[in-house]
């Protein structure tokens, strides 16, 4: 307890699955969490949780893939508690059909893309603005093993490796003002947004070719073990760790 004490941290898709299990933790950590994501009520569902276990939260509904909403949810938690010390990238979408790049539509690239990649980055480009002016903060971006990889619908992979790709940017431009920034690439993870996808919607052909590069017999993971990941990352005990990729799969894709 108190591993994040004193310290102020936004959570982006807060409102369910590794986002939410992330907000509760850091709150019993010592941390004022503010969560944002599109659906609301989900959002004061988990905010109630927190405050009834005594702790501090802020929420301000956010569509990351809206630049202004992303300014606006770092203005509000500057007003509301004066600094940001960790941004957790965690918001994100899937492609419900695995599509392979030859059946990979306009629609399904522009959503990924401009969820998963333009939105991660322009949240951390303002979450960036307060931390290194502040020389200090911590950024953990949630892409994908799929990212790491390439098994995944062709687009998905692509918004995820970009998430990667900015992550070593960010670290290498920031290493020197204290502002660290990690990836977490999480393999298959029980999660509502995971629990939608339908199995006769899936590309078989993709399918066929990711299930001869990962082991599928292995377990998926669990919320709680992709947040206790983000925990340690954000707090000061991975203050030498910038600029990382780390895999949580149970070893699915070695």
């Amino acid at each position: 307890m108190g591993r994040l004490e004193g310290k102020v941290a936004v959570i982006t898709g807060g409102n369910s699955g590794i986002g939410e299990c992330t907000a509760e933790m850091f709150a019993k950590e010592g941390a004022k969490v503010v969560i944002s994501a599109r659906r609301v009520e989900q959002l004061e569902a988990v905010a109630d949780k927190i405050r009834a276990a005594g702790g501090e939260v802020l929420v301000v509904p956010c569509d990351i893939s809206k630049k202004e909403q992303c300014k606006e949810v770092i203005s509000k938690t500057m007003d509301t508690f004066g600094k940001v010390d960790i941004l957790v990238n965690n918001a994100g979408v899937v492609d419900s059909g695995i599509e392979a790049i030859e059946k990979v539509t306009d629609e399904t690239i522009d959503r990924l893309i401009d969820i998963n990649a333009k939105g991660t980055l322009y949240m951390a480009r303002e979450a960036a603005k307060v931390m290194v002016e502040a020389k200090a903060g911590s950024i953990v971006n949630v892409s994908s093993v799929a990212g790491y990889t390439g098994g995944g619908g062709v687009a998905y992979v692509a918004s995820k490796a970009a998430v990667i790709g900015m992550t070593k940017n960010i670290a290498m431009r920031c290493a020197n003002v204290n502002v660290r920034c990690n990836a977490l690439c999480p393999g298959s993870v029980v999660t509502p947004m995971t629990m939608t996808m339908k199995k006769e919607e899936l590309d078989p052909n993709m399918m066929g070719a990711m299930a001869k590069h990962a082991d599928l017999t292995l377990p998926v993971s669990k919320p709680t073990e992709i947040a206790n990941t983000i925990l340690f990352l954000a707090s000061d005990e991975a203050s030498a760790i910038t600029g990382q990729t780390i895999v949580i799969d149970h070893g699915a894709n070695l």
